[in-house]
């Protein structure tokens, strides 16, 4: 808990500090689509593309919230040393629940007709709790008891949007995030194992209820790196009741707008991230050779957004989490997505109920 409450006085001082600076959202990588709308220059001047389209969510300035994973079964492959010595046998654990606080700030720098530039970061946790088996002694397993200390992410991102003209833009974005079993007292290590990411897009908006661009990413988003194309598109139907926000392949969802305080949407998100287990140097695994667990997992969800009041927004997400990778692997190297190298260890998540609540301060 004294962890949890430094890093949140940190943040909110961080989001203060930043707003105030000003001229003038889940806080994750690439999330293009959420910025202040730009403004049209007078008639003589040269005309810009803003960087929204009609009732697409409301940014998020600064959000707050816990992420709360239900009942599911691990299964824990044979973990061998990196000398090769046996550490521990397969087993299968009974997951009570994984829960973790997450906290993101989305500020823009700059905000003008011919450029928005954003910067952000956010920090999001995993706690893994073991249900306990009356009378009976789970089989000892070395992994499994590094992840009851917990999982953590801590980045910082930055956004650049730039209209060329009143129908076209580019889209850059970079980021660089913590990933690790690591508590205050240990965060400067893990800092040594820093991942990097980002992305370049070129679009294009026809209308103001359409918008669209491609381009590449560099992500950690499958638990590992990977180099892959990226689809921007955002479209409100013409009666304005529905509507399409998609990132693909990181997200996409189908809004449905009651009113403007009252938003449904339905789709998915691809959430993942490789952390480098301090813990590993136990088994031998240091330098380039370090140990780390390639986490990656889709979440099918609902989630329904309510202006609570003014500025400040209610944001309740349900749905399951189904595991896509959360294997254990040796050092940073490009696999790929038809590499056959082994694993360290290879573990299965069974699919888990999900929820997630937050409260955010949106844009105006």
């Amino acid at each position: 808990m004294k962890f949890h409450r430094t890093f949140l006085s940190l943040a909110i001082l961080f989001c203060a500090g930043s707003a105030w600076a000003q001229t003038d959202t889940s806080g994750a990588e690439e999330d293009f689509s959420q910025y202040e709308n730009l403004g049209f220059a007078d008639d003589g001047a040269k005309r810009f593309c803003t960087s929204k389209v009609l009732d697409l969510s409301p940014q998020k300035l600064i959000s707050i919230g816990i992420d709360f994973q239900g009942p599911h079964n691990m299964s824990l492959d044979t973990l061998y040393g990196a000398d090769g010595n046996l550490w521990s046998n397969p087993v299968e654990r009974r997951i009570a629940h994984n829960r973790g606080l997450r906290i993101a700030a989305s500020i823009p720098v700059i905000s003008k007709n011919s450029i928005i530039w954003t910067l952000g970061g956010y920090y999001w946790e995993n706690l893994y709790k073991q249900k306990s088996t009356t009378g009976i002694l789970p089989a000892p397993h070395e992994f499994d008891q590094w992840l009851q200390q917990g999982i953590r992410t801590t980045a910082i991102n930055t956004t650049v949007f730039k209209p060329v003209n009143d129908k076209t833009f580019w889209l850059f974005q970079a980021q660089a995030e913590v990933n690790g079993d690591y508590g205050w007292s240990n965060v400067g290590t893990a800092m040594e194992q820093m991942k990097f990411g980002g992305a370049v897009l070129y679009g294009k908006k026809p209308h103001d209820r359409l918008q669209w661009a491609v381009g590449a990413v560099q992500t950690w988003r499958a638990g590992e790196i990977n180099y892959i194309p990226a689809l921007l598109y955002n479209y409100t139907w013409p009666s304005r009741k529905y509507g399409a926000e998609v990132l693909f392949p990181a997200r996409a969802a189908i809004r449905r707008t009651f009113n403007p305080r009252n938003l449904l949407f339905f789709g998915y998100e691809l959430e993942g991230a490789s952390y480098w287990m301090q813990q590993g140097a136990a088994l031998g695994y240091t330098g380039n050779r370090n140990f780390e667990l390639r986490r990656s997992e889709l979440r099918f969800r609902f989630t329904y957004e309510h202006s609570l009041h003014g500025f400040f927004w209610l944001s309740v997400q349900g749905g399951m989490r189904m595991n896509y990778s959360f294997n254990a692997d040796e050092g940073n190297f490009f696999r790929g997505f038809f590499g056959s190298q082994p694993f360290v260890l290879e573990n299965k998540l069974s699919p888990a109920p999900y929820f997630n609540v937050s409260l955010n301060l949106v844009s105006p």
